[in-house]
């Protein structure tokens, strides 16, 4: 009885302050979590706020350089210039995304902070109602206190729905939220296309021609890729039929992986001389071992499938999402300190590196034909 009057006053208290109008300084004028200028765990919670502001940013970025889905495609090119200008276009519509998706948040948290919060229920937009019919458990308005006022937190929007809504609450034709949704869903199939050829093709080229059978004929090798791509694809597929986490864990997760294990490989791989075989294919391992080490240890899905007992502890921090940031730091110290203690490369392979980073159309190519990187 008493468990139960303690839960029923806090969710009480819950939906009162919910029911409260905007006031003051409000936390979502905020740019990040806590107050600089409020007590000590204020002031914490700020700083761990932009801390794992800034890492995820970092891994966004350094993450997209890695993809190797998106390194592969370079492969399409016929020359150094058209391979340069397809970077170039790359880098500008990724600059655009990344600067319009936050945009696009700041546009429609303003129409809801400053238009729709204070409108009598009667008057509410018919998006509100289109949507709320479609999942009440992404948006969905109640009137708690009873004024028949729309406060802030009378209204639950869940963060997947907003991309959908925006055209309509922006005043345009239901259309456009059609042509939103068939842009997205192009978008993820072409993503998930070119990792699926990028892993497979890896598999039966890197893994089974040049390591398990390096006789096999053209027509075996790909007959492999095919039936390797078919297993990747059904793997992932029950993966994420199991749903671990949601999909803003898994996507960052990806770009964080991909970051500690290719980037500091490829960017000391062509920009210093001295680094060699033992230390790419070390400075990979480590950076993504630790990467997912931290992951194991900090995300609750993984640390339930592997059980992990000991408690849980950020360093500095950072959450899992941006794990990267300790991958690439390892990955940069571990190249640099196993190539210095190992053979340097040989000619052919400084040559080979020289080439990628001032390629000359009157170059010999034989250099680039009887080496590959870090003479692997």
């Amino acid at each position: 009885m008493t468990a139960a009057r303690e839960a029923w006053s806090r969710l009480r208290s819950d939906d009162e302050a919910r029911a409260k109008p905007l006031g003051g300084m409000p936390r979502h004028a905020l740019p990040f979590a806590g107050d600089p200028a409020g007590s000590p765990a204020e002031q914490r919670a700020f700083e761990e706020s932009r801390r794992n502001f800034l890492a995820l940013v970092f891994c966004l970025m350094i993450g997209t350089a890695a993809l190797p889905h998106i390194l592969a495609r370079s492969y399409t090119t016929p020359s150094v210039r058209q391979a340069r200008e397809s970077v170039t276009w790359s880098m500008m519509f990724i600059l655009l995304l990344y600067v319009t998706a936050p945009a696009l948040a700041v546009l429609v948290k303003f129409e809801i902070f400053n238009v729709l919060v204070g409108t009598p229920f009667d008057q509410l937009p018919a998006w509100i109602a289109h949507w709320s019919r479609a999942d009440p458990a992404l948006l969905s308005v109640v009137d708690i206190n009873h004024d028949g006022i729309l406060q802030l937190g009378e209204m639950r929007i869940g963060s997947d729905i907003v991309v959908l809504a925006t055209p309509g609450i922006a005043g345009l034709p239901y259309v456009v939220s059609a042509m939103v949704a068939a842009g997205a869903l192009a978008a993820a199939l072409s993503t998930a296309d070119g990792l699926l050829l990028t892993i497979g093709n890896a598999l039966a080229h890197d893994t089974y021609y040049k390591m398990i059978d390096p006789n096999a004929p053209t027509s075996r090798r790909v007959t492999s890729s095919k039936v390797l791509l078919l297993a990747v694809a059904l793997t992932a597929a029950s993966v994420a039929a199991q749903r671990p986490a949601n999909i803003l864990f898994l996507v960052s997760a990806a770009f964080s992986l991909a970051a500690a294990a290719f980037f500091p490989a490829l960017v000391l791989g062509v920009f210093w001389k001295r680094a060699n075989k033992w230390g790419a294919v070390c400075g990979m391992v480590a950076g993504l071992a630790l990467t997912c080490f931290y992951m194991g240890i900090t995300q609750p899905w993984l640390r339930d499938v592997l059980g992990v007992k000991v408690p849980l502890e950020l360093w500095w921090g950072i959450r899992p999402i941006s794990a990267g940031v300790f991958g690439v730091s390892v990955g940069f110290a571990v190249i640099v300190v196993v190539s210095l203690l190992t053979p340097p490369p040989s000619a052919a392979q400084r040559t080979l590196a020289e080439r990628i980073r001032y390629p000359r159309l009157d170059a010999p190519p034989q250099a680039a034909s009887t080496v590959t990187g870090f003479g692997l």
